[in-house]
């Protein structure tokens, strides 16, 4: 339930036209805008009843990525995980001032960013919807492209990725990727299972 709908479809806006500016394209669309679309998308399909904390979120989740590359920090493997921390409060923030510009209260705002910060994973059902709306867009729209970029991955290194993406979803999502809530990647069906079938042996 939307409590104030104008706040809403000013955000929604704002995060809208933030990321038009994106100069990368998918799809012939502004690479980021698209990649909103389509988290709005399936959080629609997979929790239709969602609250306005969840909807603002997955909308704003990656809000301006473009503008932090990769290169700008060490190409490392600390420098990787030191990019990825760095975003989540980048996206974090600048949900935030968005949504201060709409309209919205600072407790509004704060629960936002919390779930767009990724803080509190598996605590927070914000932060846990969102986590799992990224999962569900990821396997059913990017994993394929990824694997292309990535041929020279092992199948081990593989079924790891899968591994850790299946482990920070919630068994809601899971029930929900297996059970035809998604298009699975046809291509990686195989090793899709594989993973998962191995992630619930004891």
């Amino acid at each position: 339930m939307i409590a104030d709908q104008a706040c809403f479809d000013r955000a929604i806006a704002l995060f809208d036209a933030a990321n038009a500016q994106d100069p990368n394209q998918d799809e012939g669309q502004p690479k980021e805008l698209l990649y909103a679309k389509r988290m709005t998308e399936m959080i629609g399909r997979y929790a239709p009843d969602a609250g306005e904390v969840a909807q603002l979120a997955v909308r704003a989740q990656h809000i301006k990525r473009w503008t932090v590359p990769r290169n700008s920090y060490p190409m490392t493997k600390e420098g990787y995980f030191a990019w990825r921390t760095g975003l989540y409060k980048f996206h974090a923030e600048t949900a935030g001032e968005l949504m201060q510009q709409a309209g919205y209260d600072q407790e509004m705002i704060a629960k936002v960013k919390m779930a767009v910060g990724k803080r509190q994973l598996k605590l927070n059902p914000d932060t846990q919807m969102m986590e799992d709306v990224t999962d569900l867009v990821f396997i059913e729209h990017y994993m394929l492209g990824f694997a292309g970029q990535h041929a020279e991955y092992s199948e081990e290194k593989w079924l790891d990725i899968v591994r850790k993406t299946w482990k920070k979803m919630s068994e809601r999502a899971h029930a929900f990727a297996t059970g035809g809530g998604i298009t699975l990647p046809e291509p990686l069906v195989p090793l899709i299972l594989k993973a998962i079938t191995e992630e619930k042996k004891p």
